[in-house]
């Protein structure tokens, strides 16, 4: 089963079908997703997308880049996942996606990348301890 994006099989604004005037194309299709989460190393995957570009996913993670002061940025051993305002079960399940605040060797910080886009984590120190 495919993971559409098109909006020719939803209803109109009024409740009414709307009659598809063609089928489905590639550029409509999704992908599911690829939850970043804590291990032992840092680990990607390349992912082909439209216009022949790539994405890099982090599949797992065990590092941050984790920015202390305005222009020192220091790599930490992530710990535990704190809060994700993502979904409240990705903090339960330490899924690490933009938002997340995890728990390094530094103190805890706010992730500020997209783990499922710049196959990197960084992120910004919250508090130090």
């Amino acid at each position: 089963m495919s993971i559409y994006h098109g909006d020719l099989f939803k209803r109109k604004s009024t409740g009414g079908k709307k009659n598809p005037y063609r089928g489905k194309r590639k550029y409509e299709m999704g992908r599911p997703p690829i939850l970043a989460k804590i291990g032992d190393e840092n680990k990607t995957k390349k992912i082909r997308v439209r216009g022949g570009g790539f994405k890099i996913r982090v599949v797992q993670a065990a590092y941050a880049n984790v920015a202390v002061e305005k222009d020192k940025v220091v790599k930490a051993k992530i710990l535990d996942v704190i809060d994700n305002p993502a979904n409240r079960e990705f903090a339960r399940m330490k899924v690490i996606t933009k938002g997340a605040i995890i728990k390094t060797e530094v103190g805890n910080a706010i992730v500020t990348s997209k783990p499922g886009t710049d196959g990197v984590i960084n992120a910004k120190l919250v508090s130090a301890g």
